[in-house]
């Protein structure tokens, strides 16, 4: 049953909320530098000691603001770099020897940590789970393989798998 708004004396009821700078991500109130309302008890009993939130004071606002401009410039400046990677790792083409049989399919399958590894000995930093396979490659011939870097960084590198050299 919802409150009424106003009191038993019919005076109207006063929520009383006071005004915090979120320290951190709250689950279903904020994200870290967001200013939000909350009622005293939340903030003086939850909020504050367990150090979530501080008084939105106009300093601490004017410190949040000017470290958020700076990892948002910080964030620009990676994004720079993760598409000249991904510009650089398009140009490259991996060789991977595997053991077929004489119909071409793989005695085991190739994996994105196989492709992982071999950029990274090119020196390209990329990691198995920027990999995307649409599944093991599992014969011989070319692939194109996606690398996702970032949601905007993204780029094809082409997988040769050939035989492996018979001793």
């Amino acid at each position: 049953m919802p409150r009424s708004t106003h009191t038993a004396s019919g005076r109207p009821r006063v929520t009383r909320q006071i005004e915090l700078l979120l320290a951190d991500d709250v689950e279903s109130l904020g994200k870290r530098g967001d200013v939000v309302r909350v009622r005293p008890g939340y903030a003086r009993n939850y909020l504050l000691p367990n150090g979530l939130a501080t008084v939105a004071t106009e300093e601490n606002k004017r410190r949040v603001k000017r470290h958020q401009e700076n990892l948002e410039a910080l964030e620009v400046d990676r994004l720079k770099q993760l598409k000249a990677r991904a510009e650089a790792i398009g140009k490259y083409s991996v060789t991977l020897e595997a053991n077929a049989n004489e119909e071409g399919h793989l005695y085991g399958s190739i994996m994105g940590h196989e492709i992982s590894k071999a950029l990274k000995a090119a020196g390209y930093a990329v990691e198995p789970d920027n990999v995307r396979l649409d599944g093991p490659l599992k014969e011989l011939g070319m692939y194109t393989v996606k690398i996702h870097l970032h949601s905007e960084a993204q780029s094809e590198v082409k997988v040769w798998v050939v035989p492996a050299a018979k001793k």
